[in-house]
């Protein structure tokens, strides 16, 4: 039997009373009897069925956007059907009207006489559990359940992020789940139609995987299984828990075949050992580096996020990824990844355009070691902020962590945050009082970043293409004199800083704001004020050389203008993108064996066949033993042999290219 026609039989079984006597004029009295012995509750209209629900539900938790059941039937009603009803609702409890997901009603079939010709309207029930007596129940788990997420998709009801009293009762490094999936965002900013499109139908054909917060698993990954990768728990101290990924003895002969592949310098030996080992690591983070170089941006982020998704898997039960209280060591190398794939993943979702998740990725790579922070994503987290229009984020975490970290001392904080404020000042749903206190902690804290790092003012109008006037452009205080200057440790900082925040400065409000501000610090230089000197004086003491985290976060995020400005010491060893610039202190849990051949012996013609054909082998089983002079004869024959099939080979794979001909050198125009 049909649903249809299911739902007209039971509209038959409920109206074998007949039309309400609400219609009638008739007045029904206190309490009506119901034909399945459920007591009625006075609702003069008779098309639709009151569901009696506990009390706990009550109207004002409706979805936003639907209207009131009340108003609704009040249209086609009396005046005294309405008064009747509203009475018997407040002697009965909450009591709501069957609606469909779009907030209309669900109205029953029509139980007036046959001579009505009122048309009937069929819409969707909501599903409710019954009971042994078969009662209709509301399931209060699941409506919770539903109300959550509708407050989660709803922007409106989410937690306030910018200076809300949730957001500041929480840990300043609190990551939130649903920030970390970039398709929340998209859906804020494209809707949900146009991010998913035509996914929903597909899920239900997809295979089984696990559910994960980092990452979504793809149905054209390969099928995972473990790699030999788990993550253990070291010790807990002052409510910090400290752990570590391990590698079994299986992941370790995977690791060394990729030490191999790498050494090999050719990107097709990576292919095969994943393609043997789909799932391991540092094979995912090194090969999505050369499709990146390669121009094969997706395929570079798809390895990415199956790197995550890989690591994910090993985590332990009470790893928190929210929490901001778990640890990981940068100077153990089975950690070194989790950081890496985070930090390249949060670089690919910022270009994808998914700032604010980019940003919560951000605060997980430092809330995992904030003391040492050994990507250094202090130069970035203000960058992201601000382009997610985290501002209250931004000056909450400079005004805690000012004390204790001198985040003034940073080129990037000294102007991020006083441009934080100015973005705070402009917006006008906040009070007065906070926007002019705003403006001026803003004014305050721009001229110190101009007296304290002038060599960043002129580069940054240059990027904005902005032509200062003649008073700025010919004092010495921000001109050529200030770059040269500065040592080369400062130096990379602002051209990080410069070559990647440009064009959150390029906003006319941004510039009038900044103008009179410079003209200020002009006249302060001119008078000789005493915080100049003692800025100039701090230039000097500090920024001698740059930390090693530094150097790895300016090779990660490869920015031309701050990787030109490298030292030689970092620019002539090699750099691999599964572990740039390894701690110097590092903490070594297992070594890979010694080669067990010796190019050092070999001589320089058999060096030369090496690199020609890598398998060729000169030397192969020589013995050292000289006072057996026939097997010594025996092997240098045998090399020869060697040698001469190394030759033939070369020279039978040697193919000559004949130049092309000119058959036809009056030429007619037709091609052949």
């Amino acid at each position: 039997m049909s649903r249809r026609a299911l739902r007209r039989l039971r509209g038959e079984q409920r109206g074998q009373e007949g039309p309400g006597l609400g219609q009638l004029g008739l007045d029904p009295g206190p309490e009506r009897s119901h034909p399945w012995g459920i007591p009625s509750l006075g609702c003069p209209c008779s098309l639709s069925l009151c569901l009696q629900i506990p009390a706990e539900e009550s109207e004002d938790e409706l979805p936003a956007g639907e209207e009131r059941p009340d108003t609704r039937l009040s249209q086609g009603d009396t005046a005294g059907g309405n008064q009747e009803g509203n009475k018997d609702r407040s002697k009965e409890g909450a009591v709501t009207e069957e609606t469909d997901g779009e907030g209309q009603l669900a109205e029953q079939p029509d139980r007036t006489p046959a001579s009505s010709n009122k048309p009937r309207k069929k819409k969707k029930k909501r599903k409710t559990k019954k009971n042994s007596a078969g009662d209709t129940v509301e399931d209060n788990d699941l409506e919770d359940i539903d109300s959550l997420l509708e407050r989660i998709e709803d922007p409106g009801l989410a937690p306030q992020s910018q200076g809300g009293i949730i957001a500041d009762s929480r840990p300043l490094l609190y990551v939130e789940h649903r920030n970390l999936n970039p398709e929340n965002e998209l859906k804020r900013y494209f809707g949900a139609r146009a991010v998913l499109g035509d996914q929903r139908p597909r899920q239900r054909q997809r295979q089984y995987v696990r559910s994960m917060w980092l990452t979504a698993p793809k149905n054209t990954w390969p099928r995972y299984s473990k790699t030999g990768i788990t993550m253990q728990l070291l010790d807990t101290r002052r409510g910090v828990q400290h752990f570590t990924f391990e590698h079994h003895r299986e992941y370790q002969q995977v690791q060394f075949k990729f030490l191999d592949a790498v050494e090999s310098m050719d990107p097709n030996n990576i292919v095969l050992l994943l393609q043997m080992n789909p799932y391991h690591v540092d094979s995912l983070l090194q090969l999505s580096d050369v499709c990146r170089m390669q121009e094969d941006q997706e395929m570079a982020r798809d390895l990415i996020e199956r790197a995550l998704y890989s690591l994910e898997c090993a985590f332990h039960p009470v790893f928190s990824l929210t929490s901001g209280a778990c640890r990981l060591d940068y100077r153990r190398p089975e950690n070194r990844a989790f950081f890496l794939a985070l930090f390249k993943h949060l670089m690919f979702l910022e270009k994808r355009g998914c700032p604010r998740t980019a940003l919560e990725f951000c605060k997980l790579i430092l809330s995992l070691d904030p003391d040492n922070d050994p990507l250094c994503v202090l130069l970035l987290i203000d960058f992201l902020s601000l382009r997610a229009r985290e501002y209250t984020f931004l000056t909450r975490l400079f005004q805690e962590w000012e004390s204790h970290r001198n985040l003034s001392q940073l080129p990037n904080f000294a102007f991020s945050v006083p441009l934080a404020y100015f973005f705070l000042s402009q917006q006008e749903e906040r009070p007065e009082l906070e926007r002019s206190q705003a403006r001026e902690r803003a004014a305050r804290l721009i001229q110190l970043a101009l007296i304290m790092f002038p060599s960043v003012l002129m580069p940054l109008l240059d990027h904005c293409s902005v032509q200062p006037d003649a008073r700025v452009t010919s004092h010495p205080f921000f001109g050529l004199n200030a770059q040269i200057s500065q040592s080369p440790a400062l130096n990379q900082l602002t051209s990080l800083y410069v070559g990647r925040t440009h064009a959150l400065w390029k906003d006319p409000a941004v510039m009038a704001w900044l103008e009179p501000h410079v003209h200020e610090v002009l006249r302060m230089v001119e008078a000789g004020d005493a915080l100049v000197q003692e800025a100039e004086h701090k230039r000097k003491i500090r920024y001698q050389s740059a930390p090693r985290n530094i150097y790895r976060h300016i090779i990660l995020s490869e920015m031309k203008e701050a990787t030109a400005a490298l030292p030689l010491e970092v620019t002539s060893q090699p750099v691999m993108g599964f572990d740039p610039l390894p701690p110097l202190d590092s903490i070594v849990s297992y070594t890979r064996p010694e080669r067990m051949s010796h190019p050092s012996n070999e001589s320089t013609l058999s060096l030369f066949f090496r690199s020609l054909l890598p398998n060729f082998n000169l030397q192969g089983d020589i013995r050292h033993d000289g006072d057996d002079e026939a097997g010594a004869a025996q092997d240098l024959n045998q090399g020869v042999n060697r040698l001469m099939a190394a030759m033939r080979d070369m020279l039978a794979n040697i193919q000559f290219q004949e130049p092309p001909r000119d058959d036809n050198p009056e030429g007619d125009g037709d091609w052949d």
